[in-house]
């Protein structure tokens, strides 16, 4: 799984990279290694380098409805960068090291600062009916609650393993309370394909763990 992170982290990178300053940039293999190095902390249980297979993964199938995938891609791979279940501020550390690592790497200012908005934008998952690259994004992330029953299963103990410092009672309160908040929404995913093919079963995957939690309660 490594190697083809690494490989495909270059492509994307070097088909990030444009103008005149591309043929001087540096190796990629270093930047690839910090993020697969972060991606493996010991702490994540969900948000590990599986995940970012599986995003990468979906961008690939949605990489037709996107203005630029390439920088999606990059996206993807600081998305979660930084990650620590116990903080707040992971999108907008992710989005700082984004900014800090890209124009080294050889990216543009305006590539950079599309994929440090294209982060800050997993936030909250909504992205403006004119925004290509964070639908893509978006629902390229959020497809997992799309999964069949069991790798939702196993991605709803995961998500509990990276909360396990959180007594149980309060646990599934707040998750009860995330899921509600995600099925009120007026749509979860923004890309025609995620429409068509992800909504549905991810109302019912949401909607069968809600019920699970309430009757663990």
């Amino acid at each position: 799984m490594t190697a083809d992170l690494r490989e495909r982290w270059t492509e994307a990178l070097l088909a990030a990279r444009r103008g005149p300053s591309a043929a001087s940039a540096p190796d990629p293999l270093p930047y690839a290694e910090n993020l697969l190095a972060r991606w493996a902390e010991p702490q994540r249980r969900y948000h590990s380098t599986a995940h970012l297979t599986a995003v990468l993964d979906h961008i690939d199938t949605l990489a037709e409805h996107a203005a630029d995938p390439d920088l999606v891609r990059l996206a993807a791979w600081f998305h979660d960068a930084v990650y620590f279940p116990d903080r707040s501020e992971n999108e907008e550390r992710s989005a700082r090291l984004a900014e800090r690592a890209l124009p080294e790497a050889g990216l543009s200012p305006e590539a950079t600062a599309e994929v440090a908005r294209l982060v800050r934008l997993t936030v909250t998952h909504a992205p403006d009916d004119s925004d290509a690259n964070g639908a893509v994004l978006c629902d390229a992330d959020l497809a997992i609650l799309a999964s069949g029953p069991q790798p939702y299963a196993a991605y709803a103990a995961a998500v509990r393993e990276e909360y396990g410092f959180v007594p149980e009672d309060a646990f599934r309160a707040g998750r009860a309370a995330v899921l509600r908040q995600l099925l009120e929404l007026p749509r979860l995913f923004h890309t025609p394909h995620g429409e068509r093919v992800w909504e549905p079963a991810a109302r019912r995957n949401l909607g069968t763990e809600l019920e699970l939690l309430g009757a663990a309660g």
